[in-house]
């Protein structure tokens, strides 16, 4: 896979492609070897600064079971795989990308544009970011912005970063607990800190945590985030906000992890057919109402419809063997199963 996350030089031409995945989570990746299986071209962008979607974002290290022939693996591990999977195919993904405007144009083909100024020319959009564009919950306080990045953080790309450091995790859900435990092995001080003392989180990590506060290896504080200090623009500490008044924390690094908004942003504007924030689709092909563009994985809306990382890999193989005949219209794709794919076998092959 080709990673990308810088804006394009000015006046660059258009990307010209089969097809564009809006989306790098599981569902995603998996549409991008699907294509390359069957022939196509494609590209993927995803607002997010990672690949992975919601499984990196919300629970990397969290046990899966029900992908098949997996017994287990962790979101991470599932992730590795998808991409080993798609490397054969070298699938260009840009990164911080979020498709802003869409326009069909008098041939059937597409023009997409993202925020950044990344222009594509392709047959076919599929739609694969979950419910829109998941973008991290920030804190609403106005001296947050100025200390993103290097002292106030939405996610934890490298646990070395903050090795030896004074670090506050807040939140109450599955990630900010399993981060929380992670960095008590680097840092040099963890605190986490929630508004209540009951969690979100699955049962297992929050007794491990308690275990780890009992002993002594982390801390854990109630209490709302109602200020952060900071001196000639570096982090000191956080102010909390408690039932018998406020007090002070000291923190070098804050780590926010209150999960994910969905926002359908931009795609809602796209003239498709929408209930309760996903697109609906035909189930015989997972297309929307508007020819040529498809919708799988959570953001696809149809009866009896099961948000599973699985049924997501069912909607893509589908909805991507429709995209081909508006790719290649005069073109007849023949089945090929892929035990018996000469051409398929010595591509992957070769990259393994």
């Amino acid at each position: 896979m080709t990673l990308d996350a810088n804006a394009p030089a000015p006046h660059a031409p258009p990307i010209r492609t089969d097809v564009l995945i809006v989306g790098a989570g599981p569902v995603g990746l998996f549409a991008a070897f699907e294509a390359g299986v069957i022939g196509l071209t494609c590209q993927i962008v995803d607002a997010l600064e990672r690949v992975g979607g919601q499984c990196i974002e919300l629970y990397p290290d969290k046990p899966i079971y029900d992908i098949p022939a997996i017994t287990s693996c962790t979101a991470r591990e599932l992730v590795e795989r998808l991409l080993a999977q798609c490397k054969p195919f070298d699938v260009p993904i840009h990164l911080e990308q979020r498709v802003e405007t869409l326009e069909q144009r008098d041939d059937g083909r597409w023009t997409a544009r993202t925020q950044h100024g990344l222009v594509f020319d392709v047959a076919a959009i599929l739609l694969a970011g979950g419910n829109g564009a998941f973008v991290p919950q920030k804190l609403t306080l106005a001296e947050a912005a100025p200390l993103e990045k290097r002292y106030v953080h939405y996610s934890v790309p490298r646990l070395a970063d903050f090795a030896g450091k004074n670090v506050v995790v807040a939140g109450g859900g599955d990630s900010a607990l399993d981060w929380a435990l992670a960095l008590r092995k680097v840092a040099a001080r963890v605190t986490l800190v929630h508004r209540r003392a009951g969690f979100s989180a699955a049962d297992s990590s929050v007794e491990r945590m308690r275990r780890a506060v009992d002993a002594g290896e982390m801390d854990f504080v109630v209490g709302g985030i109602a200020a952060l200090n900071a001196k000639d623009g570096v982090l000191r500490s956080l102010t909390l906000r408690q039932i018998g008044g406020e007090v002070e924390l000291e923190a070098e690094h804050l780590i926010a992890l209150y999960g994910l908004v969905a926002d359908l942003g931009p795609i809602a504007q796209w003239g498709l057919t929408i209930h309760g924030g996903r697109v609906d689709v035909d189930t015989s092909n997972y297309e929307s109402s508007r020819p040529g563009i498809f919708g799988v994985g959570d953001i696809a809306n149809y009866p009896n419809k099961q948000k599973l990382i699985l049924s997501g890999f069912h909607e893509a193989s589908l909805a991507l063997r429709k995209a081909y005949a508006y790719a290649y219209p005069d073109k007849k794709r023949v089945h090929v199963h892929s035990s018996y794919d000469a051409k398929l076998a010595e591509k992957i092959g070769a990259a393994c």
